[in-house]
């Protein structure tokens, strides 16, 4: 029985350390997130890295959405309004949408602006595997130098969203 109760408690205490640890905040993309393809509007791919690589010297802010995703239409209002506020900034919207062509009426009925891509390789893909996706919208915002600034963000209206854009 003690045996047992010691094992139990060492399962846990790894089990908590191990989340702990992948729950911190990343500074650069993993090289499987950066490698995986994303789809324009007009139909062209490229891998994530070159996408972020074409916005260095710019803040971007990365919203991962869906546009049957209620949290992330409602997040949208606020969004335009950051937008608004900071022009200066890249909006890079990734979609995880079931299909190109719910994305693209998704994009055109909210009337989103910015930088537009989908990312066929879907929820479990390398990318969002990568920045373990488990809610959207999720929030990313990279620096001009390319480093993650804010790794994790669950709403536009998000404390530490509102500070990293402060800070920027």
């Amino acid at each position: 029985m003690k045996l047992n109760i010691m094992r139990n408690l060492v399962v846990l205490t790894l089990f908590v350390l191990t989340s702990c640890l992948s729950a911190q905040d990343k500074t650069t993309f993993s090289e499987e997130g950066l490698a995986d393809k994303m789809v324009a509007l007009d139909g062209s791919t490229q891998t994530f890295g070159e996408l972020i690589q074409q916005f260095k010297g710019k803040t971007v802010l990365i919203d991962i959405w869906a546009s049957w995703c209620g949290d992330c239409l409602q997040s949208m209002p606020k969004l335009k309004e950051i937008q608004k506020e900071n022009p200066e900034m890249v909006y890079l919207f990734l979609s995880v949408d079931k299909s190109k062509n719910a994305w693209k009426q998704g994009i055109k009925k909210h009337g989103i602006v910015g930088e537009h891509y989908f990312i066929p390789s879907g929820w479990n893909g390398p990318f969002n595997s990568s920045i373990d996706l488990d809610w959207i919208p999720r929030f990313i915002m990279v620096d001009s130098t390319g480093k993650i600034k804010l790794w994790k963000a669950k709403s536009s209206s998000s404390s530490k969203l509102k500070k990293a854009i402060k800070t920027n």
